[in-house]
Protein backbone atom coordinates (compact mmCIF):
# COMPACT_ATOMS: atom_id res chain seq x y z
CA UNK A 1 0.00 0.00 0.00
CA UNK A 2 3.05 2.16 0.35
CA UNK A 3 3.89 2.91 -3.45
CA UNK A 4 0.10 3.43 -4.45
CA UNK A 5 -0.55 5.48 -1.78
CA UNK A 6 2.71 7.34 -2.48
CA UNK A 7 1.80 7.07 -6.29
CA UNK A 8 -1.57 9.07 -5.60
CA UNK A 9 -0.19 11.08 -3.27
CA UNK A 10 2.66 12.77 -6.20
CA UNK A 11 0.06 12.91 -8.55
CA UNK A 12 -2.50 14.89 -6.65
CA UNK A 13 0.36 17.48 -5.34
CA UNK A 14 1.65 18.16 -8.78
CA UNK A 15 -2.37 18.83 -10.10
CA UNK A 16 -3.57 20.93 -7.01
CA UNK A 17 -1.36 21.63 -4.46
CA UNK A 18 0.17 25.02 -5.17
CA UNK A 19 -0.13 26.90 -2.11
CA UNK A 20 -0.94 27.12 1.22
CA UNK A 21 -4.37 25.13 1.64
CA UNK A 22 -2.93 21.56 1.41
CA UNK A 23 0.36 22.44 3.34
CA UNK A 24 0.74 21.17 6.56
CA UNK A 25 3.39 23.78 7.34
CA UNK A 26 0.69 26.67 7.12
CA UNK A 27 -1.62 24.02 9.21
CA UNK A 28 0.64 23.99 12.23
CA UNK A 29 1.27 27.76 12.75
CA UNK A 30 -1.54 28.45 14.79
CA UNK A 31 0.07 25.81 17.39
CA UNK A 32 3.14 27.02 16.82
CA UNK A 33 1.85 30.43 17.86
CA UNK A 34 0.74 29.64 21.45
CA UNK A 35 4.39 28.05 22.02
CA UNK A 36 6.56 30.38 24.21
CA UNK A 37 9.12 28.42 25.80
CA UNK A 38 11.71 26.74 23.16
CA UNK A 39 13.04 24.01 24.16
CA UNK A 40 14.82 20.41 22.90
CA UNK A 41 12.44 18.73 25.47
CA UNK A 42 9.67 20.97 24.14
CA UNK A 43 10.41 20.41 20.93
CA UNK A 44 10.57 16.29 20.92
CA UNK A 45 7.37 15.87 23.36
CA UNK A 46 5.22 18.17 20.73
CA UNK A 47 6.61 15.93 18.13
CA UNK A 48 6.22 12.42 19.72
CA UNK A 49 2.74 14.13 20.65
CA UNK A 50 1.35 14.68 16.86
CA UNK A 51 3.04 11.15 16.32
CA UNK A 52 0.90 9.39 18.88
CA UNK A 53 -2.08 11.08 17.75
CA UNK A 54 -1.44 10.06 13.74
CA UNK A 55 -0.21 6.11 15.14
CA UNK A 56 -3.67 6.33 17.09
CA UNK A 57 -6.41 7.59 14.24
CA UNK A 58 -4.14 5.06 12.07
CA UNK A 59 -4.89 1.91 14.80
CA UNK A 60 -8.65 3.21 15.56
CA UNK A 61 -8.94 2.83 11.33
CA UNK A 62 -7.27 -0.43 10.97
CA UNK A 63 -9.51 -3.07 9.54
CA UNK A 64 -12.36 -0.86 9.28
CA UNK A 65 -14.15 -1.44 6.01
CA UNK A 66 -11.85 -2.60 4.13
CA UNK A 67 -9.05 -0.58 5.07
CA UNK A 68 -10.56 1.88 2.86
CA UNK A 69 -10.84 4.79 5.58
CA UNK A 70 -6.63 3.84 6.46
CA UNK A 71 -6.02 4.30 2.54
CA UNK A 72 -7.85 7.88 2.05
CA UNK A 73 -6.48 8.87 6.01
CA UNK A 74 -2.98 7.97 3.69
CA UNK A 75 -3.31 9.56 1.40
CA UNK A 76 -4.80 12.85 2.99
CA UNK A 77 -1.59 12.92 5.63
CA UNK A 78 0.93 12.32 2.46
CA UNK A 79 -0.43 15.57 0.74
CA UNK A 80 -0.56 17.45 3.61
CA UNK A 81 3.55 16.56 4.38
CA UNK A 82 4.62 15.51 1.40
CA UNK A 83 5.22 18.31 -1.56
CA UNK A 84 5.95 22.18 -1.36
CA UNK A 85 3.07 23.75 -3.16
CA UNK A 86 3.99 27.50 -1.48
CA UNK A 87 7.38 27.32 -2.14
CA UNK A 88 6.48 25.68 -5.87
CA UNK A 89 4.92 29.40 -6.12
CA UNK A 90 7.85 31.52 -4.43
CA UNK A 91 10.22 29.69 -7.67
CA UNK A 92 7.78 30.55 -10.19
CA UNK A 93 7.68 33.95 -8.84
CA UNK A 94 11.27 33.94 -8.87
CA UNK A 95 11.53 32.90 -12.39
CA UNK A 96 9.07 35.33 -13.44
CA UNK A 97 11.04 38.40 -11.49
CA UNK A 98 14.85 37.22 -12.94
CA UNK A 99 13.36 37.37 -16.36
CA UNK A 100 11.51 40.69 -16.42
CA UNK A 101 14.66 41.98 -14.87
CA UNK A 102 12.71 43.15 -11.56
CA UNK A 103 15.49 43.48 -9.54
CA UNK A 104 13.44 43.85 -5.68
CA UNK A 105 10.85 40.91 -6.92
CA UNK A 106 13.33 38.50 -7.21
CA UNK A 107 15.42 39.55 -4.00
CA UNK A 108 12.46 39.12 -2.40
CA UNK A 109 11.44 35.58 -3.83
CA UNK A 110 15.28 34.03 -3.79
CA UNK A 111 15.31 35.45 -0.37
CA UNK A 112 12.01 33.21 0.24
CA UNK A 113 13.97 30.18 -1.32
CA UNK A 114 16.84 30.69 0.88
CA UNK A 115 15.23 31.14 4.45
CA UNK A 116 16.25 28.68 5.67
CA UNK A 117 19.97 28.78 5.44
CA UNK A 118 20.51 32.01 4.03
CA UNK A 119 23.01 33.54 1.47
CA UNK A 120 26.48 34.43 2.47
CA UNK A 121 27.13 38.51 3.10
CA UNK A 122 29.14 40.23 -0.05
CA UNK A 123 28.82 36.79 -2.06
CA UNK A 124 29.11 37.27 -5.93
CA UNK A 125 26.57 37.15 -8.60
CA UNK A 126 27.58 33.56 -9.71
CA UNK A 127 28.11 32.40 -5.52
CA UNK A 128 24.62 33.58 -5.28
CA UNK A 129 23.18 31.67 -7.77
CA UNK A 130 25.05 28.87 -6.56
CA UNK A 131 23.39 29.43 -3.27
CA UNK A 132 20.41 29.89 -5.08
CA UNK A 133 20.68 25.92 -6.69
CA UNK A 134 21.51 24.99 -3.30
CA UNK A 135 18.50 26.05 -1.37
CA UNK A 136 16.33 24.45 -4.37
CA UNK A 137 17.99 21.27 -3.79
CA UNK A 138 17.24 21.49 -0.50
CA UNK A 139 13.56 22.20 -0.25
CA UNK A 140 13.48 19.73 -2.82
CA UNK A 141 15.07 17.13 -0.23
CA UNK A 142 12.73 18.84 2.50
CA UNK A 143 9.75 18.30 1.26
CA UNK A 144 9.95 15.47 -1.01
CA UNK A 145 12.85 13.24 -1.10
CA UNK A 146 13.08 12.79 3.28
CA UNK A 147 9.40 12.39 3.64
CA UNK A 148 9.45 9.61 1.63
CA UNK A 149 12.40 8.53 2.96
CA UNK A 150 10.54 8.09 6.40
CA UNK A 151 6.97 7.39 5.09
CA UNK A 152 8.82 3.92 3.42
CA UNK A 153 11.36 2.87 6.37
CA UNK A 154 8.17 3.56 8.97
CA UNK A 155 6.60 0.83 6.72
CA UNK A 156 2.83 0.10 8.37
CA UNK A 157 3.78 2.96 10.53
CA UNK A 158 4.92 5.16 7.88
CA UNK A 159 2.20 7.87 8.53
CA UNK A 160 3.18 7.99 11.77
CA UNK A 161 7.08 9.03 10.88
CA UNK A 162 5.68 11.09 8.10
CA UNK A 163 3.98 13.10 10.17
CA UNK A 164 6.89 13.50 12.87
CA UNK A 165 9.58 14.18 9.98
CA UNK A 166 7.27 17.02 8.80
CA UNK A 167 6.63 18.13 12.23
CA UNK A 168 10.11 18.98 12.52
CA UNK A 169 10.22 20.78 9.24
CA UNK A 170 7.57 22.83 9.53
CA UNK A 171 8.69 23.98 13.23
CA UNK A 172 12.29 24.35 12.03
CA UNK A 173 10.88 26.76 8.58
CA UNK A 174 8.46 28.68 11.18
CA UNK A 175 11.51 29.25 13.63
CA UNK A 176 13.61 30.89 10.82
CA UNK A 177 10.34 32.81 9.93
CA UNK A 178 9.16 34.18 12.57
CA UNK A 179 11.92 33.60 15.78
CA UNK A 180 15.06 34.81 16.31
CA UNK A 181 17.87 32.94 16.22
CA UNK A 182 18.67 32.49 19.79
CA UNK A 183 14.98 30.88 20.36
CA UNK A 184 15.54 28.49 17.58
CA UNK A 185 18.80 27.25 18.86
CA UNK A 186 16.98 27.03 22.45
CA UNK A 187 14.60 24.93 20.51
CA UNK A 188 16.97 22.09 19.58
CA UNK A 189 15.21 21.60 16.32
CA UNK A 190 18.47 22.04 13.89
CA UNK A 191 20.29 19.42 16.30
CA UNK A 192 17.65 17.20 15.99
CA UNK A 193 16.91 16.99 12.59
CA UNK A 194 20.65 17.12 11.74
CA UNK A 195 20.43 13.38 13.84
CA UNK A 196 17.50 12.83 11.90
CA UNK A 197 18.51 13.75 7.92
CA UNK A 198 21.92 11.65 8.48
CA UNK A 199 20.64 8.65 6.57
CA UNK A 200 18.43 9.94 3.97
CA UNK A 201 20.93 12.66 2.61
CA UNK A 202 23.38 10.03 2.50
CA UNK A 203 21.07 8.00 0.59
CA UNK A 204 19.82 10.64 -1.62
CA UNK A 205 23.61 12.38 -1.69
CA UNK A 206 24.43 8.95 -3.58
CA UNK A 207 22.13 9.13 -6.17
CA UNK A 208 23.62 13.10 -6.98
CA UNK A 209 27.21 10.99 -7.15
CA UNK A 210 25.87 8.72 -9.76
CA UNK A 211 23.86 11.11 -11.86
CA UNK A 212 26.50 13.25 -11.96
CA UNK A 213 30.58 13.05 -12.16
CA UNK A 214 31.01 9.70 -10.21
CA UNK A 215 34.76 9.95 -10.24
CA UNK A 216 34.57 13.23 -7.61
CA UNK A 217 31.72 12.71 -5.98
CA UNK A 218 32.05 9.05 -5.32
CA UNK A 219 35.03 9.85 -2.99
CA UNK A 220 33.15 13.05 -1.34
CA UNK A 221 30.30 10.71 -0.39
CA UNK A 222 32.59 7.70 1.23
CA UNK A 223 34.11 10.53 3.25
CA UNK A 224 30.93 11.61 4.02
CA UNK A 225 30.25 8.42 5.77
CA UNK A 226 32.27 8.71 8.72
CA UNK A 227 31.25 12.64 9.01
CA UNK A 228 29.32 13.58 11.81
CA UNK A 229 29.73 16.99 12.04
CA UNK A 230 29.40 18.66 9.12
CA UNK A 231 25.50 19.97 8.41
CA UNK A 232 23.63 18.13 6.20
CA UNK A 233 22.87 20.77 4.13
CA UNK A 234 26.55 21.39 3.09
CA UNK A 235 26.76 17.47 2.54
CA UNK A 236 24.11 17.06 0.38
CA UNK A 237 24.24 20.51 -1.95
CA UNK A 238 28.62 19.65 -2.49
CA UNK A 239 27.79 16.38 -3.92
CA UNK A 240 24.59 17.64 -5.82
CA UNK A 241 26.99 20.28 -6.82
CA UNK A 242 28.95 17.82 -8.54
CA UNK A 243 25.99 16.92 -10.91
CA UNK A 244 25.85 20.51 -11.82
CA UNK A 245 29.73 21.25 -12.38
CA UNK A 246 29.06 21.30 -16.56
CA UNK A 247 25.87 23.91 -15.87
CA UNK A 248 26.91 27.85 -15.80
CA UNK A 249 26.50 29.61 -13.09
CA UNK A 250 25.80 32.89 -14.60
CA UNK A 251 22.51 32.84 -15.97
CA UNK A 252 19.66 34.18 -13.26
CA UNK A 253 17.27 31.81 -14.79
CA UNK A 254 18.65 28.89 -16.24
CA UNK A 255 21.17 28.35 -13.43
CA UNK A 256 18.31 27.49 -10.58
CA UNK A 257 16.32 25.86 -13.51
CA UNK A 258 19.09 23.40 -13.57
CA UNK A 259 19.05 22.54 -10.08
CA UNK A 260 15.37 21.86 -10.06
CA UNK A 261 15.85 19.43 -13.21
CA UNK A 262 18.55 17.82 -11.36
CA UNK A 263 16.30 17.53 -8.27
CA UNK A 264 13.48 15.55 -10.74
CA UNK A 265 15.84 13.78 -11.93
CA UNK A 266 16.59 11.82 -8.29
CA UNK A 267 12.88 12.12 -7.00
CA UNK A 268 12.26 10.12 -10.60
CA UNK A 269 15.02 7.76 -9.60
CA UNK A 270 14.12 7.65 -5.86
CA UNK A 271 10.57 6.55 -6.94
CA UNK A 272 11.80 3.90 -9.34
CA UNK A 273 13.63 2.15 -6.98
CA UNK A 274 10.72 2.41 -4.62
CA UNK A 275 8.53 0.72 -6.85
CA UNK A 276 11.43 -2.12 -7.69
CA UNK A 277 11.63 -2.58 -4.14
CA UNK A 278 7.90 -3.26 -3.70
CA UNK A 279 7.21 -5.86 -6.61
CA UNK A 280 10.64 -7.52 -5.19
CA UNK A 281 8.70 -7.89 -1.57
CA UNK A 282 11.43 -5.55 0.02
CA UNK A 283 8.67 -3.03 0.69
CA UNK A 284 4.92 -3.41 1.93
Amino acid sequence: MTLFTTLLVLFAERLFKLGEHWQLDHRLETLFRRVKHYSLAATLVMTLAVMAVVALIQRALDGLLFNVPQLIFWILLGLLCIGAGRVRLHYHAYLKAASHNDAHAREAMASELTMIHGVPPGCDEREFLRELQNALLWINYRFYLAPLFWFVVGGSWGPAALMGYAFLRSWQSWLARYQTPHQRQQSGIDAILHVVDWVPVRLVGVVYALIGHGEKALPAWFASLGDRHTSQYQVLTTLAQYSLAREPHVDKVETPKAAVSMAKKTSYAVVVVMALLTIYGTLV
